[in-house]
């Protein structure tokens, strides 16, 4: 019998089941084991690796993604709950030669640094856009308070936001 911690990335385990996810307009229909983290589905099944594994405990928000247009941690909700959602990884915002604007002003504010941390903050910093925060830069580091950014380029990320947001 398979088990879950000797199952090759992208592998179907023992009891795998059939689902159907909408990731960044496409359709997706792959069989994944029922404890399959939503994270887990879209890097190790799907090849989308741009959605970071920091913590897989929520704590982090590298794996930020967005379920029907909310930012959702994917290491804390299981792929299967997920059907009929619609669902946004950062490959899903822009293009190489055409970025979001977002992805745009992180590269002129320079925030990023080791750039792990980087598509969870840019994803969240989309999500507050559409959320009520306040104008200031302390109202904004408290809306992405769910993003840890090990190198401390917090003044950058908020630099970059309040520019999209036409605050800079």
């Amino acid at each position: 019998m398979n088990s879950i911690e000797n199952t090759p990335p992208g592998a179907v385990a023992d009891g795998a089941v059939p689902i159907r996810l909408r990731i960044n307009g496409a359709e997706h229909q792959l069989r994944v084991d029922p404890r399959t983290s939503l994270l887990d589905c879209l890097r190790e099944s799907l090849l989308l690796t741009g959605t970071k594994k920091g913590c897989d405990h929520g704590q982090c928000g590298s794996c930020t993604v967005h379920v029907n247009g909310r930012r959702v941690n994917a290491c804390l909700t299981l792929a299967v709950m997920h059907q009929g959602d619609e669902i946004t990884t950062v490959e899903g915002i822009g293009q190489a030669g055409a970025l979001h604007a977002m992805q745009a002003a992180f590269v002129v504010h320079d925030a990023y640094q080791c750039g792990y941390c980087t598509s969870g903050q840019i994803m969240s910093a989309l999500a507050l856009l559409q959320e009520p925060c306040g104008p200031e830069d302390a109202d904004v580091r408290e809306c992405m308070s769910g993003n840890i950014c090990r190198c401390g380029a917090y003044p950058r990320i908020v630099a970059a936001i309040q520019q999209v947001r036409g605050k800079a």
